[in-house]
């Protein structure tokens, strides 16, 4: 993307603490088109249970072709208690399910790393935690989310349930060559966790990952299963680089890998499509900050954005190709935490509010 260009973005704020980290995202967007002398197009739309409330549904098939038109999305949060008795179909969180579908996004990609300054906010000992850099790759599109037949019902007996867990080869073989490619640009390491002593469907993952890998000899892979692989991320974290797993397991195991960073707050996640050859081979995405729309703080400037503000930095480097201006991003959320500047929930002193620490952002980007 050349200088002065335009990027047009879609802002999806959604509920909760959604739209006021929202906001910090854009200011800190805002900041880079000053410095870098771009311009960010931005066009909001509800989604979650503020599409609910205002349309009837979570999300509308006129607000997906705004996305589909889109450079990029960015997504704040979705859901809450006064949405949990609508049915299944019209939940706010199936809105997230139809707008991955819809964009066609099959990995969602989840860094985990944990800033010198933040060492002490992490549960785990200094000694486990220095020197973490991980990324998480999932699957999205496949696995017991999406697996036909899903119902309940009654017998005899009381309640039954049934969810199906389905993986086709074209779905696992995706994900699986992104994953190498990204550890080409990183360490060099792939660890592909799965229940292959087990399921099924972790056996075909793991014949595909073994099958893909040999396209890949300067890549080191090793396999895991799901359980050690959770006793593995307390235990010595700082030794994986790129994990990639199936849905269910990467949506467990991403909440786990947070903890590491002193706050779930603080992570970015990107939910990408295939490469596109008009653009340079970059990726579409929507970006979103791994956090719920924690409700029970929305609205008393409490909440972290620097997950939010990361994501708009993953955009930038991901989906629009600028690497300078996505490390200035980064930078800037470092040196906030760094100075003392920080919400509640990674406060040592007196907090921060969410607009104060985006103003800190902001004004970090501005004097580098």
């Amino acid at each position: 993307m050349a200088t002065g260009v335009a990027a047009n973005l879609v802002l999806l704020p959604g509920d909760g603490v959604g739209p006021e980290v929202m906001a910090e995202a854009v200011k800190a967007l805002e900041a880079i088109g000053r410095r870098f002398g771009h311009r960010f197009v931005t066009e909001t739309a509800l989604i979650g249970g503020a599409a609910c409330d205002a349309y009837g549904v979570p999300l509308r098939d006129e607000d997906i072709r705004r996305c589909r038109a889109a450079d990029g999305v960015l997504l704040g949060a979705v859901g809450g208690p006064q949405w949990d008795g609508v049915e299944r179909g019209l939940r706010p969180e199936a809105a997230l399910l139809r707008l991955r579908k819809s964009l066609r996004l099959f990995a969602n990609l989840r860094p985990a790393s944990v800033m010198p300054a933040l060492i002490d906010a992490c549960p785990l000992r200094p000694e486990k935690v220095r020197g973490v850099d991980l990324l998480v790759v999932r699957e999205l599109t496949g696995g017991i989310y999406f697996g036909r037949p899903s119902r309940r019902w009654q017998n005899r007996r009381g309640g039954a349930a049934l969810d199906t867990m389905i993986y086709r080869e074209p779905e696992i073989e995706r994900v699986g060559r992104l994953a190498f490619e990204l550890a080409r640009s990183r360490r060099g390491l792939v660890t592909s966790v799965d229940k292959a002593n087990v399921l099924q469907t972790s056996r075909l993952w793991r014949q595909t990952i073994d099958r893909i890998a040999a396209d890949y000899p300067d890549v080191t892979l090793e396999h895991v299963l799901v359980d050690a692989m959770a006793m593995h991320l307390i235990r010595t974290p700082a030794r994986f680089d790129v994990v990639v797993t199936e849905n269910l397991f990467g949506d467990i195991l991403t909440d786990e890998a947070s903890v590491l960073a002193g706050s779930i707050g603080m992570l970015p996640s990107a939910s990408l499509g295939a490469a596109n050859r008009k653009r340079g081979d970059r990726r579409f995405g929507l970006y979103e900050p791994i956090h719920g729309s924690a409700p029970d703080i929305a609205g008393q400037g409490k909440a972290n954005p620097a997950g939010m503000i990361l994501s708009a930095a993953m955009l930038l480097r991901t989906t629009l190709g600028l690497d300078e201006e996505a490390t200035a991003v980064e930078q800037a959320v470092e040196a906030t935490v760094a100075s003392g500047v920080r919400t509640p929930d990674i406060a040592t002193g007196v907090a921060a509010s969410t607009a104060e620490f985006g103003d800190a952002v902001v004004t970090a980007i501005l004097s580098a």
